[in-house]
C-alpha cells in the first residue's frame, strides 16, 4: 500500500446519494469532508456552459434533446432531480459559474470537457476559472485529448488531467505515456481496472500525477489505494474517505 495521502474526488458530487451534477450533489459532498469535486460541463446552444454529464438532457432531466440545441433558458426551465428521488424535484442544471462562485473558497474542481464537438469550450471554461480565482484549485480533465491541448495552449498555468481513453478490457498501451509527456499534461488518469503498483511507479518516474476513474465499488478502490495512486473519483466518497481515515491515508 501506498504511504502518500490520496485525493477523494467527489464523481459529479456524492452522486451515490443524490442527482448527479447538481449543488444537492456538491454539498453532500462538502458535508462529508470531500475536498474535491468532479463535474462536466457542455456548451448552450446560446454558449452558456452547463454542468450537466451527457450530450442530451433525457436521462437526468424531465426534459428530452441535445444540451447543444437548447438555450439557457430552457435548460433551467429543466427537472434535474426528480429522476433520482422524489425529494430533489425541482433541482435545476447549473451553469459554471454558479458552482465555482458556490464553492470557490471550499473546494477543489476537476472540470471535465465532455463534449467530443465543442470548438473553444476548453479555453472559455479557462476563463471562467481565470475569473472567479480558481486557477489553483482546478485541473481540466478530459478523454479528448484536443481538449486539453486547447487548454493547455491557453491557459498554460492550469492543470490538466488526461482520461485514458482505454475501455472495459483493454489492455495498457505505454504510447499513452509518450504522448502525455509530449503535451505536458499534469495527470494521467487510467481506469481503476488497469492500475497497478508498476503502472503507478511508471507515471510517477515521468513525473505525471496518477489519478484513477472507473471505481464503481469498493473493491476497485482499495485496488487504486495499494498501487499508489494519488487519488481517484468516486461517486460514494463517504466510503473512501471512512477507509482512507482508517488507514491514515486522508488528506
Amino acid at each position: 500500500m501506498g504511504s502518500a495521502k490520496v485525493t477523494n474526488i467527489a464523481h459529479r458530487g456524492a452522486s451515490s446519494y443524490s442527482p448527479e451534477n447538481t449543488f444537492a450533489a456538491f454539498d453532500l459532498a462538502k458535508s462529508m469532508g470531500v475536498k474535491d469535486i468532479e463535474l462536466d460541463v457542455h456548451f448552450t446552444n446560446d454558449d452558456h456552459i452547463v454542468v450537466i454529464h451527457d450530450e442530451r438532457v433525457d436521462r437526468t432531466t424531465d426534459g428530452s434533446g441535445h444540451v447543444r440545441e437548447m438555450t439557457l433558458e430552457k435548460i433551467r426551465s429543466l427537472d434535474a432531480g426528480a429522476w433520482f428521488a422524489s425529494e430533489f424535484t425541482a433541482e435545476p442544471i447549473r451553469t459554471l459559474g454558479e458552482v465555482l462562485e458556490r464553492y470557490k473558497d471550499d473546494l477543489k474542481f476537476h472540470i471535465e470537457i465532455k463534449a467530443r464537438d465543442a470548438p473553444g469550450l476548453a479555453a472559455r471554461t479557462c476563463d471562467l476559472v481565470r475569473g472567479y480565482g480558481v486557477t489553483g484549485t482546478t485541473t481540466i480533465t478530459s478523454f479528448h485529448k484536443q481538449w486539453l491541448v486547447e487548454s493547455r495552449k491557453y491557459a498554460p498555468e492550469i492543470p490538466t488531467g488526461w482520461l485514458v481513453p482505454l475501455g472495459s478490457g483493454s489492455l495498457w498501451k505505454d504510447d499513452i505515456i509518450e504522448q502525455a509527456l509530449e503535451e505536458d499534461f499534469s495527470q494521467v488518469c487510467p481506469r481503476a481496472e488497469l492500475i497497478s503498483t508498476t503502472l503507478v511507479n511508471t507515471l510517477h518516474s515521468h513525473g505525471f500525477e496518477v489519478r484513477c476513474h472507473g471505481v464503481f465499488n469498493e473493491d476497485l478502490m482499495i485496488r487504486v489505494i495499494n498501487s499508489g495512486a494519488d487519488g481517484m473519483t468516486v461517486n460514494f466518497p463517504d466510503k473512501l474517505r471512512q477507509y482512507l481515515i482508517t488507514k491514515g491515508l486522508a488528506n
